[in-house]
């Protein structure tokens, strides 16, 4: 990894995200498999979701952990507690089987952890390397993290088969143990964040939203990334497969597609390990400028046509991602890093099911096709928002740039 090639630190930490990933994916399709296997089709999406609402009512506590207490030691006693949630499933599913009551217990513990653990993740990159080095950072992070995914969910169909849920659940736990050991004897932080004062939480939450609204780059970073997956995820979740059903492509294709999707993604982030644009906020909304061109083209055209626009969309969310991550946790004032970062992912938590719901709506109103030109445009329209905001177009991190 250019930049980052000799440091075994942290390369051993990217490395191991993408194990965790891997772990994740195998313990997802455990779960949703067992899910459909003990519960009706209605009940098991519900157990599946269990773990959204805790995430969604505790993200922005998360975030006050974040800015006040030490990220590696907040993540390490995450993980712990992640093992622990697994561990116990497991043996509950060894002595008196699996049901959903006790899936839905676990997938609220996982959206507990998850609402305190990715604020801190969060910001462990910037204590980690210089500024000028968090685009290759990312972009190494978000390729190892999207194999470790696709690895794992390709994985973890045979593992449910062979070893059941409790196995899948002490796979994950193992990977969880892993990344624990690193952090507690190998990762130490760099470069140390401002820490927020001790005050109630509420208030340290209000002081969030203050500095939002007091900084106006940091609250078009936030406010924009927010609303990225609002248009690609139900394009991809249920328009892709909508296309591929009313074209007769049968279900084989939408693998493919989906496959393709992630390849290009990976594809994409690593690219920014090598190659750097200047001003990386404003290449960062360009690709998604041309991710929402692509999305408005996915539901027309023969699967050729279909594929082209996959890969489009994969390559450039991965590019983008790595950019604007980068650019996201390498500006916003790191005493503040963790709440702002809460607040974009709770926008993105609370919006989606709405966003699914109108992209089915429209689906069936006036067809796929017009649904995914409505959203992949307003997805390019949205982006003219920060291209016009010459603080956003003028980051650099090559030249350690700020927010004004």
């Amino acid at each position: 990894m250019t930049g980052l090639r000799r440091d075994r630190l942290v390369q051993g930490w990217i490395a191991l995200q993408g194990l965790s990933q891997a772990g994740d994916a195998v313990w997802t399709v455990a779960l949703a498999w067992t899910a459909v296997q003990v519960a009706s089709p209605a009940v098991a999406g519900l157990v599946v979701a269990a773990g959204t609402l805790p995430r969604a009512v505790l993200l922005l506590l998360g975030g006050v952990v974040a800015d006040r207490l030490e990220a590696r030691w907040v993540m390490l006693v995450v993980n712990l507690v992640r093992v622990g949630v697994l561990v116990a499933t497991a043996v509950v599913v060894a002595v008196h089987g699996a049901s959903p009551a006790l899936l839905a217990l676990a997938g609220i513990g996982f959206g507990a952890c998850d609402a305190v653990f990715v604020p801190s993740a969060a910001t462990i990159g910037r204590q980690l390397v210089p500024p000028e080095a968090l685009p290759t950072y990312a972009g190494a992070s978000q390729t190892v993290n999207r194999i470790g995914s696709m690895s794992g969910a390709a994985v973890g169909g045979a593992v449910v088969a062979t070893w059941g849920l409790a196995g899948s659940a002490l796979a994950n736990a193992v990977t969880f143990g892993i990344v624990v050991g690193y952090l507690a004897l190998a990762l130490r932080p760099r470069y140390p964040l401002p820490r927020a004062e001790s005050e109630p939480v509420l208030r340290g939450i209000a002081r969030g939203f203050a500095h939002l609204r007091d900084v106006p780059a940091t609250r078009t970073l936030v406010l924009t990334l927010s609303g990225l997956n609002l248009a690609l995820t139900p394009a991809l979740a249920l328009g892709l497969a909508l296309r591929v059903q009313e074209s007769g492509w049968g279900a084989h294709t939408l693998g493919l597609l989906n496959a393709l999707v992630g390849l290009s993604g990976a594809a994409g982030a690593l690219a920014l390990v090598r190659w750097r644009p200047r001003r990386e906020a404003s290449a960062g909304f360009w690709f998604l400028v041309l991710q929402g061109v692509a999305i408005a083209t996915l539901g027309v055209g023969t699967v050729v046509s279909t594929a082209v626009a996959c890969a489009v969309i994969g390559a450039t969310s991965g590019a983008a991602s790595a950019l604007l991550s980068a650019v996201f946790v390498a500006t916003v004032d790191g005493e503040y890093l963790g709440r702002m970062a809460s607040i974009q992912l709770l926008g993105d938590d609370v919006l989606m099911p709405l966003a699914m719901v109108v992209f089915g709506a429209v689906a069936s109103a006036v067809g796929v096709a017009a649904a995914c030109t409505a959203f992949g445009l307003a997805m390019a329209l949205l982006m003219a928002v920060p291209l016009s905001r010459p603080s956003i177009r003028a980051i650099s991190l090559q030249r350690e740039g700020t927010l004004a």
